[in-house]
């Protein structure tokens, strides 16, 4: 078994790759801009083949020749997309290139990552590709405008490349977590239904394992997650701008 996982320091990737207990054949590829830390990442994962290579999601020009050199060692048999970064409202709006940065990050590249890894992978006929959204897709908020509406973009990007994916052999399972308390999120106030990575981890290989029989395709971490987002989509717009999380 081949993985792949774009964001090679993530730690919500890395907590998906320990939830799997992959085999120690298993041959992982992390992905990442930090390949020292990627390096140390390497040595905590029970698996005897573990390589890093260098990955910048903001340069989409060079995302195709980046598929294609993973691929050509051997197409990946799980892709774990879980580059993205989350700068507060009051710095994007003080500086707009760090919007565009966020907005390549958490979006743009996303989604030429993924159809240049996905096209090998349909080419071959199978594999599973993980993509990690948000509840900040859902609806848009005033104090995180611009991370949610790359969000919203992925997400819907998911939705629809793994309805053109269905009857390729190739299966999408989009993850939608709420506020994970982690390195992203430090000195932020935990939200309602906050979760950790190991948490959303454990989640995820479990949705691996049951989409094995073609069950799932979509999850909520945690799982009443998904009764609040429908909830959230119904609160009039006057008082949801009042709503300060």
């Amino acid at each position: 078994m081949r993985v792949l996982l774009v964001g090679g320091t993530s730690e919500i990737g890395l907590a998906i790759l320990s939830a799997l207990d992959l085999a120690p054949d298993t041959e992982v590829v992390l992905a990442g801009r930090d390949v020292p830390r990627m390096e140390v990442a390497a040595k905590t994962l029970p698996c005897r083949c573990v390589s890093v290579v260098p990955y910048e999601a903001t340069e989409v020009a060079s995302h195709q020749a980046f598929a294609d050199s993973v691929c050509a060692g051997g197409v990946p048999d799980l892709v774990i997309a879980a580059a993205g970064v989350l700068i507060p409202q009051p710095l994007v709006e003080a500086d707009v290139s760090l919007a565009a940065a966020m907005i390549e990050t958490n979006f743009t590249g996303q989604v030429t990552t993924l159809l240049a890894l996905g096209s090998h992978m349909k080419a071959r006929g199978s594999g599973t590709i993980v993509l990690l959204s948000s509840v900040a897709a859902v609806r848009p908020r005033k104090f995180n405008s611009v991370y949610g509406a790359a969000k919203a973009g992925l997400d819907a990007f998911a939705r629809g490349y793994a309805d053109s994916l269905r009857d390729s052999g190739v299966r999408v399972l989009l993850v939608r977590p709420g506020f994970v308390i982690g390195r992203m999120t430090t000195g932020m106030t935990p939200a309602p239904l906050a979760t950790t990575p190991e948490k959303v981890g454990v989640a995820v290989a479990s949705a691996l394992r049951k989409s094995a029989s073609g069950l799932d395709s979509l999850v909520w971490v945690p799982a009443p997650l998904g009764g609040l987002a429908a909830v959230m989509r119904l609160v009039p717009r006057p008082i949801w701008r009042r709503l300060d999380r």
